[in-house]
């Protein structure tokens, strides 16, 4: 394999935004934000050629003149799972996954791109989200794990997966741009993985829980120990917040934000209301780690665009009784941009967390 080089593009392709980071590595612990953009997208992008025009603007914007790029992709439609099994290749199964999903995921897998990687106490790395397929590419990332005890039988294996016609679609758009992809990973596992860079303390050292507010969907990531343990998402995200911040457009969008940065009494009550079926799944979620791992969750990590309005970030506090907290992918890193834009990366940084992951999966393997 050729050495990979020390400056890469991390691409976040969302459901309803692009985004891409533009880093340099350093040294081995240290990296540098060159730059940064996003590219609003409709909610259907039916195409290959509007796929490919979207991210050929997002470069646009980007600038830069590196070609090697790390993709993360935002899809409902994927699968994320965490399974225990006796000790086995990762390749063997992989195959096993694919032929057998009924039985060993409840799910038939024939028609993904899957792979799968090791997130037990097992002493070593492994690759996740990747093998793609022939003339598919490469999906991959890595996760640290620490030494194993002698007695384990077990192994939890994190497995992954996109459909593969979606895999197709965007390889052959991002073949239509000038960008060279050397990795593909499912958006959750991006966050994850930024998160360690970001806060190495609690990631290695803590129960800790990212709650990433999507377009379509959330997801929640509880770790503990440095060990991913849960992964969940729910068919609530900004869309639907939206709606009913708007009474499904009854009310200007823009306007329905504005108050809710004033703090509206009435937007509150809305916020609240709308807010309670996510806060049910949430502390769902928590529950269950806790009763599993007899460890708590001291407080909650937010990422997304809705994260942005002080007023969600408080709704969620006072509801699950925990402090909410936006986290910075960008913690550890050297921030190399021109005052302008540094000003706009005060707004952006909550929602570059996946594209980040991305782009440190790339610079660190």
């Amino acid at each position: 394999m050729a050495k990979r080089g020390n400056s890469v593009i991390g691409i976040d392709l969302g459901k309803r935004t692009y985004k891409a980071v533009l880093l340099n590595k350093k040294s081995e612990t240290r990296y540098a934000l060159t730059s940064f953009a996003s590219h609003e997208v409709p909610e259907e992008v039916t195409t290959t050629d509007d796929v490919a025009q979207h991210i050929k603007q997002l470069l646009k914007d980007l600038g830069g003149f590196t070609k090697s790029c790390a993709l993360a992709v935002s899809e409902p439609d994927a699968l994320l799972r965490i399974i225990e099994q006796p000790t086995t290749p990762p390749e063997l199964l992989r195959n096993a996954l694919r032929y057998n999903g009924l039985s060993m995921l409840n799910q038939d897998c024939k028609d993904f791109v899957l792979d799968v990687a090791s997130i037990s106490y097992n002493g070593g790395q492994a690759v996740a989200i990747a093998a793609a397929g022939e003339g598919e590419g490469q999906v991959a990332t890595q996760v640290q794990a620490p030494p194993a005890p002698q007695t384990q039988t077990q192994t939890r294996y994190l497995v992954g997966g996109l459909l593969r016609s979606r895999v197709k679609e965007i390889f052959e758009a991002v073949a239509k741009t000038r960008l060279s992809v050397e990795l593909m990973q499912l958006a959750p596992v991006c966050s994850f993985n930024a998160f360690e860079v970001a806060y190495p303390n609690v990631h290695q050292n803590e129960a800790f829980l990212l709650l990433d507010l999507g377009h379509l969907q959330s997801t929640v990531l509880i770790g503990c120990n440095r060990e991913l343990t849960l992964t969940r998402a729910f068919d609530y995200g900004g869309k639907h917040f939206t709606q009913a911040l708007t009474a499904d457009g009854a009310l200007d969008a823009n306007a329905a934000y504005l108050m809710i940065n004033e703090g509206d009494p009435g937007m509150a009550d809305i916020c609240r209301n709308t807010l309670s079926r996510l806060c049910t799944e949430v502390r769902n979620s928590m529950g269950f780690f806790e009763g599993q791992h007899e460890t708590s969750i001291h407080r909650l990590y937010v990422s997304g665009g809705l994260s942005r309005a002080e007023m969600i970030l408080q709704t969620l506090s006072d509801e699950l009784g925990l402090p909410c907290e936006v986290w910075d992918p960008l913690e550890n890193c050297e921030v190399a941009l021109p005052a302008a834009k540094r000003k706009n990366l005060q707004q952006e940084f909550v929602s570059l967390n996946v594209a980040c992951g991305a782009a440190f999966e790339y610079l660190r393997t």
